[in-house]
């Protein structure tokens, strides 16, 4: 039925049916598409607009939930958003409330990457520690000739050490090309007669990008070129947050383009600065140095004197430690005499005659001892010895035979113990008190 004129809905009512119809039918929702427009205002909240080819999409990421996203946001970025459908009413304007973000694809390449870096850290691909020259005389540099890298890196080099000869080696540095083409580069590089001695070291760069973009630098095989190289290398790839295999293969690594041009040379105002205060302080010491031996010289002028005189000082020091010297001769000829008589002394009383005397005493104590101990010794182990042989014959089996009693054995030597162990016409042995009996059984009335 037509709505009446003066029924018609206000723009702001009809905004919130909007809104309140797309949260209801459509809700929470995920969404696949390259960033773009990434905006963040001093609120703290992160706005931005999802594409595809045919169609894009207005997104609010609020302030509370920006804490929970890892990576950066980036214009160029693949993306998948969590989020809630919405329209903005004061606007109009329809627009994803973004709950959560994560790159698109990046669980499965991330997942692949952990094992490979695993993997090549086992086998010790990621050894490599060797240092770099500072500064390097001839640098070679693996990059994009038109990117912004090599652009990056020579503007840095050239303000701050414009020695360094750089030589551009260039390859591709994403899609499937970049991997194999960085290999045979680094192999060229690194094969004789190619291997020039002036070349210091290999610098592997390029700018930021996707993980995707980036996944070049993830090959198992570019990582061992590395880790094979006789130069060593330093590399560069992506932005700071950005962390690659062939980084961890590689001698060094630098967060970005930028920086490892920074780290290979030096600053030459900074040296030259440097320099300057060295200079400074050269002139300084050389001032103060002149300064104090003219102080110096000037003492010693005043302490010259006549020969005569320094022949004469010398002649009564001289002469005092020439008695010095006697007075400690004699004292020392002194001591060595008392030291020998006590000696002579201790020798007399320590003579080996006297000694071997006194030893003999000794003996001739300790004999006298042994002969009256020994026949007392004898005499109770004699009695221990008697005592043990009645022992012996009291439970002696011999003892108990000689009584009167017999031991019956078959003819394998087993003791009969009961009548049921033998059979009639069973030969048997009984041993006596002395001697033996061969019996045979004639009957048996064991059960």
């Amino acid at each position: 039925m037509p709505r009446l004129e003066n029924a018609a809905l206000s723009v702001s009512e009809l905004n919130r049916r909007a809104r309140q119809a797309l949260e209801q039918d459509l809700g929470e929702v995920w969404v696949e598409g390259e960033l773009s427009g990434v905006s963040r205002p001093g609120s703290g909240h992160i706005y931005f607009t999802l594409k595809d080819d045919r169609a894009q999409l207005r997104c609010a990421l609020f302030r509370p939930r920006v804490r929970f996203v890892a990576a950066p946001l980036r214009d160029g970025d693949r993306v998948k958003v969590r989020g809630q459908v919405s329209l903005f009413e004061p606007r109009g304007d329809y627009q994803l409330i973004v709950e959560a973000v994560q790159a698109a694809g990046e669980g499965e390449l991330l997942a692949a990457f952990e094992r490979l870096k695993a993997r090549l850290a086992v086998e010790g691909v990621f050894a490599n520690a060797r240092p770099l020259p500072y500064p390097p005389r001839h640098l070679l540099v693996l990059t994009s000739p038109t990117g912004a890298a090599i652009r990056d890196v020579l503007a840095v080099l050239a303000a701050r050490w414009p020695l360094t000869q750089v030589t551009l080696i260039p390859v591709p540095v994403q899609g499937r090309e970049a991997a194999p083409a960085l290999i045979s580069a680094l192999g060229l590089l690194n094969r004789q007669p190619a291997l020039d001695p002036a070349h210091d070291a290999i610098l592997i760069t390029r700018g930021g990008g996707s993980l995707e973009d980036l996944w070049a630098f993830n090959d198992e095989h570019l990582a061992r070129a590395i880790f094979h190289s006789r130069l060593p290398v330093m590399s560069a790839v992506g932005h700071e947050v950005d962390v690659t295999l062939a980084d961890f293969a590689a001698d060094m690594r630098a967060p970005t383009p930028s920086a490892a041009a920074e780290q290979l040379v030096p600053d030459r105002h900074e040296r030259r600065h440097r320099l300057e205060r060295l200079a400074e302080r050269l002139i300084r010491a050389q001032r103060a140095r002149l300064e104090t031996e003219a102080q110096r010289l000037d003492h010693l002028r005043a302490r010259l004197r006549h020969p005569g005189e320094v022949l004469a000082a010398r002649r009564r020091q001289l002469a005092e430690l020439e008695g010095r010297l006697r007075r400690a001769m004699q004292a020392r000829l002194d001591g060595e005499q008392r030291r020998e008589q006590h000696l002579r002394q201790r020798l007399v009383l320590r003579s080996p005659g006297r000694l071997v005397e006194q030893a003999e005493q000794r003996l001739t104590r300790a004999r006298g001892r042994l002969h009256q101990a020994m026949p007392r010794e004898l005499a109770h182990h004699r009695e221990r010895l008697g005592g043990l042989v009645r022992e012996l014959q009291a439970v002696s089996p011999l003892a108990v035979l000689g009584r009167g009693y017999a031991i019956l054995e078959d003819e394998q030597g087993q003791v009969i113990r009961r009548a049921s162990e033998v059979v009639p016409g069973q030969a048997l042995e009984a041993r006596l008190g002395e001697g033996r009996l061969a019996l045979r059984v004639r009957e048996s009335d064991g059960e």
